[in-house]
């Protein structure tokens, strides 16, 4: 989920608040790295800073059960590397890699951008890996986003190389990415080990509550609770995270 820091509507304590009344016993921050500029991606200071308030807030909340993860989402860039620091990418919680850049590049180099970037061990969860837009409203203060038509990749290799490096794929809840569509997620199913994450990629507080969305789709498509990573307590996400950080 994002926050002011970047692209979100919301401040952070406003998305903890709302989290933690929706039940929630943690919650993945997870702002946009400094070459998307249109969304106010965080440099390595800015990033930093977050990190600070993110302990202030924690502490805050010892004792409640809740706990904030920090994260980022992290851009996929031309050559499949990480848009931010190597050594502070080491340091956070969870760390998504998107592509949001080049994506009408042809099908191998796509997937030679994926495969390095599964392939980097500070990477957790490949976000929204078709990057398509449809033309549906979010929600009643947003309106219909710009319709863009998903990348070209190939999936098989994708989908093999993150069950080879203990990476999952991400399935974005937003109404406007429904991601991966729903024909590469039937494919995904069938991929024995391939593990998933249901990310409610919320920028507002009313916007947390799409993880149900895609609690949805994965239950609908028989994806059990074991292969979902942030079904996990916060615990068990964190080890799952240093387990291929650390191979």
């Amino acid at each position: 989920m994002h926050t002011d820091w970047s692209d979100g509507g919301h401040s952070l304590s406003a998305m903890v608040r709302t989290a933690a009344e929706l039940g929630h016993d943690y919650i993945a921050v997870t702002d946009h790295s400094p070459r998307l500029k249109v969304a106010n991606g965080l440099t390595t200071d800015r990033l930093r800073r977050q990190l600070d308030e993110i302990a202030q807030i924690n502490a805050a909340l010892d004792g409640t059960g809740f706990r904030v993860l920090t994260g980022i989402e992290v851009d996929i860039l031309a050559d499949g590397s990480l848009d931010q620091d190597p050594k502070l990418l080491a340091e956070l919680d969870v760390v998504v890699g998107s592509l949001h850049s080049g994506l009408r590049d042809d099908m191998d180099t796509m997937t030679r951008r994926m495969l390095r970037a599964l392939a980097d061990p500070n990477l957790d969860i490949l976000g929204h890996c078709t990057g398509r837009k449809l033309r549906v409203k979010t929600d009643a203060a947003h309106a219909a986003s710009r319709w863009r038509p998903p990348s070209t990749f190939d999936a098989a290799k994708v989908f093999a190389a993150a069950v080879r490096h203990g990476k999952a794929i991400e399935i974005n809840c937003r109404p406007d990415r429904r991601d991966p569509p729903t024909a590469m997620l039937e494919a995904a199913v069938q991929v024995d080990g391939l593990l998933f994450a249901i990310d409610s990629d919320a920028h507002a507080m009313e916007q947390l509550s799409w993880l149900d969305l895609g609690a949805q789709r994965a239950g609908g498509l028989g994806i059990t609770a074991d292969r979902i990573v942030n079904t996990n307590s916060a615990e068990d996400l964190l080890a799952w995270c240093e387990s291929h950080a650390a191979a």
